[in-house]
């Protein structure tokens, strides 16, 4: 399994664009942790990739993105703190595999990490684990079926995938014809 990468810019990026939103903001990232910073043109830098994250979106006017009631966003802060305390910086096995055990348990009856529609949440939880799902065995990604499932479905959302590899979940089975 790939160590999970700390969140950096090149996310920022890819939200940046999946949002409709003009390029031209500055990135650079702070100490070894590579955490993100946006220079912003009319005020004082913002830092941290759920801050940066959130801001973009409320200057997308996307909202919707951060949960529509106050449970939906409460579960949006949720995954979003998740993704940068647990995802972020863990590159040992045993860690990846414990973060993927716990997503796919949560995942169980859930088509998106908040509720029943796309959220910030989803975007970067997707990001954050990209090269880790594409490190998968056949036979880890079945194990955590939800996971994958959901991971799938997201990577097919409109806007999201874009330059990143498209992960492939299903085995090629051979069906001999009964006649």
């Amino acid at each position: 399994m790939a160590a999970a990468a700390g969140p950096g810019p090149e996310e920022l990026i890819l939200l940046e664009k999946l949002l409709g939103l003009k390029k031209g903001n500055k990135y650079g990232a702070l100490e070894e942790r590579k955490i993100p910073v946006l220079q912003t043109n009319n005020g004082p830098s913002l830092t941290g990739l759920t801050t940066i994250a959130t801001h973009l979106v409320k200057q997308a006017k996307k909202e919707q993105l951060l949960g529509s009631t106050a449970e939906e966003k409460a579960i949006v802060q949720q995954w979003l703190e998740y993704r940068v305390t647990q995802i972020a910086g863990h590159s040992n096995e045993e860690d990846i595999r414990i973060i993927l055990k716990d997503l796919n348990l949560y995942l169980e009856d859930k088509v998106y990490l908040a509720r029943n529609n796309l959220t910030l949440a989803d975007i970067l939880m997707y990001y954050g684990l990209h090269h880790i799902i594409a490190e998968l065995t056949v036979q880890e990604k079945e194990k955590y079926l939800n996971v994958s499932r959901w991971f799938n479905h997201i990577q097919h959302y409109p806007g999201i995938r874009q330059h990143l590899s498209n992960i492939v979940f299903m085995k090629n089975r051979l069906y001999t014809n009964p006649h």
